[in-house]
């Protein structure tokens, strides 16, 4: 099975003039979703859009977008209040100076940056496009799929966004495909003509940060290959703030030998 979910219900969207924001990592997940939706939704109803993770993201992700989809890229950044680009490393460091007896990095119960970096840039996005279009319905698509996590099989695949559907606005969540598996995600993207992003050829089952705390052995393995000055800079912030990237171990040791 790999049409979307929520076909019926999302017919009624487009043919109510929604506009549909493809949120695209340059991942295995997001292709396959973009090749899905291109199909599915009028081309001036579908906008495509990244969030750049600065100095953290792989190296020709933005790239590889663009040269897989028909639409323009809209990529977004995080920023400081001052306006400076926020990232990873940033994070941590102010975190680490407001709160220096709280651990200042990521764990799976307080992703901040995937909210800071991803999704608010994203949803801001999104407000702002609506106005300028005059629109104000709206569909923010995301890749996530139920075989990746318990967690992410119990999300909803269809709902209101009530963060986002304000001062008139009706926006929704959707997970068009929730419920493929890995390799009929790798069947569409073939499918499509393409292929997925080096890394995955290469060995990474996930793509996101360079390194991510759910990141497999080998994903970080890959990673310090392709970027050991990044590494070095993640090294350096332990040894700066005390605190491990990973719960009670370095970095280092999560990645292991790398010859």
């Amino acid at each position: 099975m790999t049409d979307v979910t929520n076909r019926s219900q999302v017919q009624d969207l487009i043919s109510r003039g929604a506009i549909f924001y493809c949120s695209h990592s340059g991942g295995k997940d997001s292709q396959a979703q973009y090749a899905l939706l291109h199909a599915l939704v009028p081309a001036d109803q579908l906008v495509v859009v990244h969030a750049d993770l600065g100095d953290i993201e792989w190296d020709g992700v933005q790239e590889h977008i663009r040269a897989t989809v028909f639409q323009e890229v809209n990529v977004v950044r995080a920023v400081w209040k001052d306006g400076t680009p926020k990232d990873l490393l940033s994070q941590v460091e102010r975190r680490y100076q407001a709160r220096p007896d709280v651990p200042c990095w990521p764990s799976s119960s307080t992703r901040f940056c995937t909210s800071d970096l991803k999704r608010d840039p994203i949803h801001k996005f999104i407000r702002q496009d609506l106005k300028a279009r005059g629109s104000l319905l709206g569909v923010n698509a995301t890749g996530l799929r139920a075989e990746e996590s318990p967690a992410r099989a119990k999300r909803p695949t269809l709902e209101l966004n009530k963060r986002l559907s304000k001062a008139g606005r009706e926006v929704y969540e959707w997970l068009p495909i929730h419920h493929l598996t890995t390799q009929e995600v790798f069947e569409i993207i073939a499918r499509a003509g393409q292929e997925p992003f080096h890394a995955y050829l290469e060995g990474n089952e996930r793509l996101s940060c360079v390194f991510c705390i759910f990141g497999c052995q080998g994903d970080l393995r890959n990673g310090a290959r392709q970027r050991p000055e990044l590494l070095q800079k993640y090294v350096d912030l332990e040894t700066r703030t005390g605190y491990t990237f990973f719960h009670k171990q370095s970095i280092l040791d999560k990645i292991g030998d790398i010859s």
